[in-house]
C-alpha cells in the first residue's frame, strides 16, 4: 500500500477523527490523525517531516492546535485496522473495520475505469458529489472548493469503503460508535463526510488567484493513495 486514509469518522459523542497515511513520496513518508472535539476546534497531530510541508500547509490556518506525535499503525486483520497515536497531551487508541457492500464495489470499479480528466468539467464532478452522497451516505459532501490555506482544488477519490465498526478511546474517554451526521462536519468551511468513510484517489490543487499573481501559477498534482504513485511533493487528501 502507498498511500490511504480514513476520509472522515464522526462519532455520536460528537468527536470526529480522520487518518491521513502516505507512505512513500518525494520528501519523505509520513501520517497525521485529525480530531474534532463535541465543541468545533480542530487538531491534527503529525508524524513525519516539517509540520508545514503536509496537511497543516492546507487545513492548519483552521486548527485550535498542530503539533507533532508518534502514530502506530497494524491490520489487525484482513478489514480491521488499529491506530496508536501519543504525544503532549494525546494518548489514542482507534480501531476501526473496513466493511464493503456488492453496490458500492461496482461503484468503485466503475470510479477507477474513469480517467482523471473527467475530474476537472464541474459538472462531472457534481456527479460524484451527489454519487457520494446517495450511494455512500456521506450528506452534502464537496470534493472541490478553497481550503483554509487559500489553495484551491479537487479532491479526486477512486475508491471508497464503508467503515463498518470504531471503537476510539483519546486520553481515557470513550469517544463512542460511528455515526451518520445531518450535516457534514467542516474544518475551515471544507467538508468531512457525514458518515465514516476509507478513501483511496488522487487529487489536483493549485494556489488561489492572488496567490498565482505572485507566483507561478502552475498546479500542483499530488497524491497516490492506495496503488497510484504520487506525481509530487504535496500530498494531502
Amino acid at each position: 500500500m502507498r498511500g490511504w486514509g480514513v476520509f472522515g469518522l464522526p462519532l455520536d459523542s460528537g468527536h470526529v477523527l480522520a487518518l491521513r497515511v502516505f507512505p512513500e513520496n518525494s520528501f519523505a513518508p509520513y501520517r497525521t490523525v485529525w480530531h474534532r472535539d463535541p465543541d468545533g476546534p480542530w487538531a491534527i497531530y503529525v508524524d513525519g517531516p516539517e509540520i508545514d510541508l503536509v496537511c497543516p500547509r492546507y487545513y492548519g490556518a483552521a486548527c485550535h492546535h498542530v503539533g507533532p506525535a508518534d502514530i502506530e499503525l497494524a491490520w489487525t486483520g484482513p478489514v480491521s485496522l488499529r491506530v496508536r497515536a501519543s504525544g503532549p497531551s494525546l494518548d489514542l487508541e482507534w480501531i476501526v473495520d473496513v466493511h464493503e457492500i456488492l453496490g458500492i464495489a461496482l461503484v468503485n470499479r466503475l470510479g477507477r475505469s474513469l480517467p482523471s480528466w473527467t475530474w476537472r468539467p464541474g459538472p462531472l464532478v457534481r456527479v460524484r458529489e451527489l454519487l457520494a452522497r446517495h450511494a455512500f451516505g456521506l450528506g452534502d459532501l464537496r470534493l472541490s472548493g478553497t481550503m483554509p490555506s487559500g489553495h484551491v482544488g479537487v479532491l479526486m477519490p477512486k475508491r471508497m469503503h464503508r467503515l463498518a465498526a470504531s471503537r476510539a478511546v483519546l486520553n481515557g474517554d470513550d469517544l463512542g460508535a460511528p455515526t451518520r451526521l445531518a450535516e457534514c462536519p467542516t474544518i475551515g468551511g471544507v467538508t468531512v463526510p457525514a458518515r465514516g468513510v476509507l478513501a483511496v484517489g488522487e487529487a489536483a490543487w493549485e494556489p488561489s488567484r492572488r496567490a498565482r499573481s505572485k507566483t507561478s501559477g502552475s498546479t500542483v498534482m499530488f497524491s497516490r493513495f492506495l496503488g497510484m504513485r504520487c506525481s509530487a511533493w504535496n500530498m494531502c487528501i
